[in-house]
């Protein structure tokens, strides 16, 4: 007979992280069924460019709201509604595999609220940085500056744990280093986009927050940088 108090084999993913994944998922599902035309008619091919002009975000937009110190809501609300509009099915599910492992490690670790924080102020920051440095007209889409963010919150807790067991606390950025690394070679052999702007915007903003989102987080970086 089976313990009823058994450990499940599989640890089950925090709510958060499973509401992210269906908020990404769904949209992707009817863009991809829609191209193929099984759902939706004719009209069904244009969905993913629809949404992208609806909801992606655009840097041009942002000059005109500065030059006319105009902020429609729709138009603000660009900055987080970008990273559930991925540009293909390929860079969706890449984006949805990162977040499931991150956002369950990050949940897990921090609280559910955190993996909000920093998914969506993440992806709103990797956007208004890439406005503001840059004069891209490109279209910003895709889950990834959020991902990022997660990416600087399990860095986060990799850089304590390593400070704790007195390794070298480097380490902790390999799996940036990583991507950051094969986004360069992509850009080689496919060309070359500015899009890794808002990437690394949200993987700093990611880890900086995170400092205070981890309970004793700030304590714990001060004491390391005066133990140094």
């Amino acid at each position: 007979m089976n313990d009823p108090h058994d450990p499940a084999p599989v640890n089950p993913l925090p709510p958060v992280v499973v509401v992210l994944f269906f908020v990404i998922a769904i949209p992707e599902a009817a863009f991809s069924l829609g191209a193929r035309g099984l759902i939706g008619g004719a009209d069904a091919v244009g969905w993913r460019l629809s949404a992208v002009q609806s909801y992606g975000f655009n840097g041009d937009i942002v000059d005109w709201m500065i030059a006319n110190w105009r902020f429609p809501p729709e138009h603000v609300v660009r900055c987080v509604t970008y990273l559930f509009v991925n540009s293909s099915f390929t860079a969706s599910l890449f984006a949805i595999v990162l977040m499931l492992a991150l956002g369950k490690l990050v949940g897990e670790s921090m609280g559910q609220l955190a993996v909000i924080i920093l998914f969506l102020g993440g992806g709103a920051f990797g956007a208004l940085v890439f406005a503001l440095l840059l004069n891209d007209p490109s279209w910003l889409v895709g889950g990834m500056p959020g991902v990022f963010a997660l990416i600087g919150g399990y860095s986060f807790l990799l850089w304590q744990s390593l400070a704790v067991r007195g390794q070298q606390q480097l380490q902790a950025f390999n799996l940036i280093a990583i991507l950051m690394g094969l986004q360069l070679i992509w850009g080689v052999f496919f060309g070359a986009t500015t899009l890794w702007v808002a990437d690394l915007a949200g993987f700093a903003f990611g880890f900086s927050a995170s400092i205070m989102l981890m309970p004793g987080g700030l304590a714990r970086v001060l004491y390391y940088l005066r133990r140094d």
